[in-house]
């Protein structure tokens, strides 16, 4: 695939960014590595994140492969050859074999359209040839041949009739490829027109200038379709659903062509309109070949365009009028397969992206689980967590959770939270787990916020040294997870410091024995509401860095 070219915001996603970023705090572009209006510095620079994807086993991708209609066809048309059958001079096996083959194998339509029936005979006949299904080689009169060319079943037919899964998988994914660069191809028009002087230019820099061209229009072409299929394959990573799942190829258009942030003008309207009409018939030819469950255009919609003349352009008092859901499906529906999916991340892999699997961070015990979520930028959190707790005893797991979030390094803070959000997912069985740990300096904060939040009640209360570093450790996290928005992390910094007099508490904070310390107390006096108490943050973080100074020169 080529390199994205979506448009981007200025304007930055999330809160703050660093170690322990998530998918979320990036947009699209950063998402995908669009390259657009960068020089080469900040290509080395940028982190290109992909989201993990959930994949089907293997060997039900390679039967839903077989089941492809296109490809299906293709290898019942190098079967029907056997053991051979005469092809013209272009190497087609001609309009009365092409017929019969037709019939032969099922691929006339309900209403008979012979049109569509050798349509689908011609494409099976062309992948075929492509994937080596059949081979198109000179008679062998000693073998009742005949004379002239003649087609037979290729050695790639025996191959995938044994049904090795690899086999079956390679020779989808080639398929695929095949007719992506035919969707491309087909789509290429460079609507120029020769200028009144080409015929006294030297026809060799004629020649070159229209290749240029071509060469333009068809990175153009296959970089539009690139950006259309890593949407689709963002989408299929976040969304839960198959309706959510599922784009309108005019909210896919928009996504393509308007900036982040921006609302579209006119012109991008337009825009928007010439990007779904070209990505229609190559989002079609994708979904012959099993990557997308498309709806295309209905046809029917120009029809009506033409017919109703022009209107009057709406003033601010024209009631807009309401789209239901099967109109705006006229106006195509896209979704990637799990074969689309599975095939979207080859290409990737193939560009160098590094394209993770949901659950690679859970297949090790709970440190690695929450070194893997920490650590990585490519990540889905709650999944490798529900991933991990799958078919693990409870209490068990809670401890094992519990011993892995301990610890005074720079990543434990948002190590904890995650520990917390995995024994919220686990519940009341991890309570006793829970319990065991009240009495730990870095625990005992994590463990009372989560049994009061249970609805546990008589629990001790935390001596002042472990809820002040508690209270550093809780923010720390946030400030860690990027993810977490400015109005989030502000909510929750006048939270912390809304119960006591600002003076006393950090008068208090600085004094704290965590690697968090400064950044905290920096954090606080940069976003809090109040004047004063952020003047107080500011001021405390001053002690506290040079507290540090001092402790490092001693």
């Amino acid at each position: 695939m080529a390199g994205s070219s979506r448009k981007k915001s200025d304007n930055p996603s999330g809160a703050g960014a660093g170690a322990g970023s998530l998918p979320a705090d990036f947009d699209l572009e950063t998402l995908y590595g669009a390259v657009g209006g960068r020089d080469e510095a900040e290509e080395e620079d940028e982190l290109i994140i992909v989201p993990p994807v959930r994949l089907l086993p293997r060997e039900e991708l390679a039967a839903a492969a077989l089941g492809v209609p296109l490809l299906s066809a293709a290898i019942r048309l190098a079967r029907w050859i056997t053991p051979f059958r005469p092809v013209d001079e272009w190497g087609e096996l001609g309009s009365e074999l092409e017929t019969q083959a037709a019939m032969d194998l099922d691929l006339v339509p309900e209403d008979g359209d012979a049109d569509v029936a050798l349509g689908k005979v011609a494409a099976a006949w062309a992948l075929a040839v492509d994937l080596e299904l059949i081979r198109v080689g000179d008679a062998d009169p000693a073998s009742g041949e005949g004379e002239g060319e003649v087609a037979r079943p290729g050695a790639e037919l025996e191959v995938l009739e044994r049904g090795d899964t690899d086999s079956v998988l390679e020779a989808w994914e080639t398929a695929a490829s095949i007719v992506a660069g035919t969707a491309v191809e087909a789509e290429i028009d460079l609507g120029v027109e020769p200028p009144a002087e080409a015929a006294a230019k030297d026809p060799d820099e004629e020649t070159e200038s229209e290749y240029a061209e071509l060469e333009e229009a068809r990175e153009e072409t296959q970089g539009l379709l690139d950006d259309a299929l890593q949407v689709l394959y963002e989408t299929r990573a976040f969304a839960a659903t198959e309706a959510e799942q599922t784009i309108p190829l005019g909210v896919l258009a928009a996504l393509l062509v308007v900036p982040d942030g921006q609302e579209p003008d006119a012109e991008m309207l337009g825009d928007i309109t010439s990007v779904m009409v070209t990505l229609d018939p190559m989002l079609q030819d994708l979904a012959d070949i099993g990557m997308l469950e498309y709806r295309p255009i209905d046809p029917t919609l120009f029809a009506e365009g033409e017919g109703e003349g022009e209107e009057e352009e709406p003033g601010p008092d024209t009631a807009v009028p309401e789209v239901d859901a099967e109109q705006a499906a006229r106006f195509g529906l896209a979704r990637l397969t799990p074969l689309g999916v599975h095939g979207v991340r080859q290409w990737l892999l193939e560009d160098g992206y590094d394209a993770p699997l949901v659950g690679v961070h859970a297949q090790g015990d709970a440190a690695e689980l929450l070194e893997g979520i920490c650590g990585s930028a490519n990540v889905l959190p709650e999944e490798e967590i529900r991933e991990w707790l799958s078919g693990r005893e409870p209490l068990l797991a809670a401890t094992e959770l519990l011993a892995a979030a301990r610890g005074n390094d720079f990543v434990a803070p948002i190590r904890r939270m995650f520990c917390a959000r995995a024994l919220d997912h686990l519940g009341g069985p991890a309570e006793p787990s829970v319990r065991a740990v009240l009495a730990d300096p870095e625990l005992g904060g994590l463990a009372t916020a989560w049994l009061t939040a249970q609805g546990a009640t008589g629990l001790p209360e935390l001596s002042p040294d472990v809820r002040l570093w508690n209270t550093i450790d809780t923010v720390a996290a946030h400030l860690i997870d990027s993810a977490e928005r400015e109005q989030v992390f502000r909510e929750l910094v006048v939270e912390v410091t809304g119960g006591r007099p600002s003076t006393a508490l950090f008068a208090e904070l600085w004094r704290v024995d965590h690697p968090y310390t400064t950044a905290v107390l920096d954090a606080i006096g940069e976003v809090h509401p109040d004047k004063a108490t952020a003047k107080e943050a500011r001021k405390a973080a001053y002690k506290a860095r040079s507290k540090a100074g001092s402790q490092q020169q001693g």
